[in-house]
């Protein structure tokens, strides 16, 4: 454990939320923003699980880090306010400033999102035209509240910025598609913050084949632009996060970049055998390369879920109404879908998976690789929570799991944010580039 308290004397405060929600059910997708989950009576609201006052205070003493948060879809929305305290039970949400504290999550990887699109000019540059902003927002949210979070640009960053009292700020790319085909756009976004990225989402890519793009594989792995795309981000020193990617893109992946690759969010074949979790003799290479498994909390991928017939026969209607994949659909379409998904889930609620399936999936993990190779990326605001672990204040209850698992307080803390920083500083010490991020927000 740490020699001191990284949130010792901070104020409780609040925050209403974002509405990131996957699609457990229909097609697979990784961090998919749809609508929120119905809003509920605060009757309802489920009180985390307490933990005894020893475990509280060992979470409480660890740097607590996530690699995938997908809260940044929201903070352009007119409902939405970092502050203020709200509740997965009322709107669907996982994380805010109020939360944040009461569970103890230090930061971790914000992420810029974009969905696949086409794969043509105009729409490379609407993607980075909407990746831009989205970085955009996640400046604009440290210089808004400066004096409770911190954008964090080198591993040393996040100890200094915790202990400091604030909440750490790195920034990844979920999907390389708004790069167009020009990688040297890569240096725009590390100078703003950019120290993670993945090549691929939900489908084949310019830059690689996806785990659940089951219409073939496009390259084999990664695409001779792909290979450029490792290159930079090597030259650059950001890590390269192979989530969502095929298992071939990530061979590629391993054998091509100087540095150990991270799954940012990804679940274990060995628990629940799916396109978008990783099996034994992948995981085992990764591990042998130095590499990372931060495991997800989605529940689609955590085990098989069967939603109610009335949900299904309502999924298959939207389906047909729309005429094919949300990803195919343009933004007036998507939006009307969202809607109509809305209510289906509020009439039909899908079905969820347990606290317990994401241990099995976490010490699953543990056992194949050890405590150096794993780590936390729960998807929150991106479909992630289950119950028993609806948002972030849950997670106290992931280290007194740990505790009662036979791991150690060391082990814990490479969990928690030790391995993610290591490969962090791994990537910094491997760059070539001169490139800087100046911190200029006031």
């Amino acid at each position: 454990m740490t020699g001191f308290n990284f949130r010792k004397g901070l104020m409780m405060a609040g925050a209403l939320t974002l509405l990131a929600a996957c699609n457990p059910d229909a097609e697979p997708s990784g961090s998919e923003i749809i609508a929120p989950a119905e809003a509920q009576s605060t009757a309802e609201v489920a009180a985390p699980m307490s933990v005894p006052q020893n475990v509280e205070a060992i979470h409480e003493g660890m740097l607590v880090m996530d690699t995938h948060l997908d809260t940044p879809a929201y903070f352009h929305t007119p409902d939405y306010n970092f502050s203020v305290r709200q509740s997965f039970e009322e709107d669907g949400t996982h994380v805010d400033l109020p939360r944040m504290k009461e569970g103890g999550l230090d930061g971790g990887f914000w992420v810029i999102f974009t969905a696949q699109g086409p794969l043509d000019e105009a729409s490379y540059v609407a993607a980075r035209n909407q990746a831009l902003l989205r970085q955009m927002s996640i400046r604009e949210l440290a210089a808004k509240y400066s004096g409770e979070v911190e954008l964090a640009f080198t591993a040393d960053d996040a100890a200094r910025i915790a202990g400091e009292g604030k909440r750490v700020v790195y920034q990844s790319m979920e999907n390389a598609y708004p790069l167009g085909t020009d990688v040297s756009l890569m240096e725009a976004f590390y100078i703003g913050g950019l120290r993670m990225i993945a090549p691929v989402h939900f489908r084949d890519s310019q830059f690689a084949d996806s785990a659940t793009d089951v219409s073939g594989d496009s390259f084999g792995g990664l695409s001779p632009l792909g290979e450029d795309l490792v290159r930079k981000a090597n030259e650059l020193g950001m890590i390269l996060d192979g989530s969502h990617a095929s298992d071939e893109t990530v061979y590629d992946m391993i054998e091509l970049s100087t540095t150990p690759l991270i799954l940012s969010h990804t679940g274990v074949d060995g628990v629940y055998d799916h396109f978008r979790n990783i099996p034994d003799e992948l995981l085992l290479a990764i591990g042998e390369d130095g590499g990372v498994i931060q495991i997800n909390a989605y529940g689609g991928y955590l085990e098989a879920l069967e939603p109610s017939p009335e949900r299904q026969q309502a999924m298959a209607d939207l389906e047909e109404q729309f005429g094919g994949s949300y990803y195919d659909l343009d933004d007036a379409a998507r939006e009307e879908y969202s809607a109509a998904r809305d209510a289906i889930d509020a009439q039909y609620p899908a079905p969820r998976s347990s606290f317990e399936k994401f241990m099995e999936h976490l010490l699953y993990a543990l056992d194949l690789v050890g405590p150096d190779h794993v780590g936390m990326g729960a998807d929150w605001d991106g479909g992630g929570g289950v119950e028993g672990m609806t948002d972030i204040t849950f997670l106290p209850k992931v280290t007194a799991a740990l505790l009662e698992a036979g791991y150690s307080e060391q082990d814990i803390e490479k969990f928690w944010s030790g391995n993610m920083l290591r490969l962090l500083r791994q990537a910094e010490e491997a760059r070539t580039s001169e490139l800087q991020s100046p911190n200029v927000l006031k």
